[in-house]
């Protein structure tokens, strides 16, 4: 969410953010004046007529003293105070609807992201590695995991339906396993400080990361009682919300969290796209990186952070690419976001395996997070960034496409295999 004084302030810079995201300013920022000044003309109103109130109750008090009539003035103040209470009313109606229109009203995209309309404006930053080389047609995930034996769609869709997957044998370890690796990379050598948080998440939990009143389609809802519950899309939605309504010691910034959970998304949206195998699932697995920041350091904790995701793709020898991502493409909390990119042979194209993206405080106000600074007595809102570090199941398709040999089977990489416990998949029956 943006601050209040800030857009007031700020509105043509505002509006041509939007502009650059491909919205169109008026229907974002509908009534946002006429909201701002009433309500600030209702609590002004009511500020003069209370100080004219205490005025008068000062004169009653006098009047009484000496004995005067102040039956009439006495009328006045309590007329006066009704008058009060309804403006006060009235601008805490004005505020709640203020607040709702700034809470659909994206970030704005930082100065350095490239304007663009579209995925196709994107712009590669880096690459590493290259393609592996085959002497044969290299298969799609899902050929090779039904014949090797280690992927199930069909009793998948017999226990749930569509968009889900069973794992058997070292399918389900290779899951296991990649999840245990990254978060020994993550804990180890980057610093993280590992997590293990509710996958059932409070509507305020939605609200303060942004999935909430904007993606409520996108989240599968669970009434519990008279509550509200939602399983989480991501890691990022319980980790962030950790430091709800709290005041982090500025001394201890940046504080960097990790949690390996399951994700939930109904992909509302997404009708019909990638249908076959399991990029797009309601559930899949993923180990989530988060990280609270002064202000100033946020920008070099994003190149950080995206450089932690990278490692694990350099360590299992996936090529890749990072892009960032133009206006238009962003995620609607992002100031910044790069996309990593990995490389699948058996669909011939790069796929995102990770999002990297600095929210700068656009989370932290929403979930009212801040910290105060060493020798400082006022506090101010942390900056929130996030990333995959990795997207479990996509990094499972890289390397069952990357590593397919001629004869079916699947080589693991050698920084995996202690923790799946073999060098090779071959086939299995169901």
């Amino acid at each position: 969410m943006l601050d209040l004084n800030f857009v007031r302030d700020n509105l043509p810079l505002v509006e041509e953010k939007l502009r650059q995201r491909g919205m169109n300013p008026a229907e974002v920022l509908k009534g946002f004046r006429e909201l701002d000044t009433n309500r600030r003309q209702a609590i002004t109103e009511a500020e003069s007529l209370q100080a004219r109130r205490n005025r008068a109750s000062e004169e009653i008090a006098k009047l009484k003293k000496s004995g005067q009539d102040a039956s009439a003035m006495t009328a006045e103040t309590k007329e006066s105070r009704d008058k009060i209470q309804e403006l006060e009313k009235t601008a805490a109606e004005y505020e709640t609807q203020l607040r709702q229109l700034l809470a659909g009203i994206p970030n704005l995209p930082h100065d350095s992201v490239p304007v663009g309309k579209s995925a196709e404006d994107n712009v590669e930053v880096r690459r590493w590695g290259t393609p592996p080389k085959f002497d044969f047609a290299p298969k799609p995930h899902w050929e090779l995991g039904e014949q090797l034996g280690i992927l199930d769609f069909e009793r998948a869709a017999k226990l749930a339906g569509a968009r889900f997957a069973v794992y058997w044998d070292l399918g389900a370890k290779l899951e296991r396993a990649l999840a245990n690796f990254m978060l020994d990379l993550h804990t180890r050598e980057h610093g993280y400080t590992e997590v293990l948080p509710p996958y059932l998440v409070n509507s305020d939990s939605m609200y303060g990361t942004g999935q909430l009143p904007k993606f409520a389609s996108d989240l599968f809802r669970v009434p519990h009682g008279d509550r509200e519950l939602w399983l989480i899309p991501t890691a990022e939605v319980p980790l962030t919300n950790l430091y709800r309504d709290e005041i982090i010691d500025g001394t201890r910034l940046p504080v960097s969290v990790t949690a390996y959970t399951p994700c939930f998304r109904s992909e509302a949206g997404s009708y019909g796209k990638d249908v076959r195998g399991i990029i797009r699932q309601h559930q899949f697995q993923k180990v989530e990186l988060v990280k609270f920041s002064r202000p100033e350091d946020s920008y070099g904790e994003l190149e950080k952070l995206t450089r932690d995701a990278e490692s694990v793709l350099q360590k299992l020898g996936l090529h890749y690419r990072v892009v960032t991502l133009c206006t238009s493409d962003m995620g609607p909390s992002s100031a910044k976001t790069y996309d990593i990119e990995v490389w699948l042979p058996g669909q011939n194209l790069f796929r995102e395996i990770s999002s990297c993206s600095n929210f700068e405080a656009y989370q932290a106000r929403r979930a009212n997070i801040r910290y105060r600074r060493e020798g400082k007595g006022k506090t101010e809102f942390v900056h929130t960034l996030n990333g995959s570090g990795l997207a479990i199941g996509r990094t499972w398709v890289a390397l069952v496409e990357n590593y397919q040999q001629s004869d079916g089977s699947v080589l693991i990489p050698e920084a995996l295999q202690s923790y799946l416990g073999a060098d090779r998949i071959t086939a299995r029956k169901l």
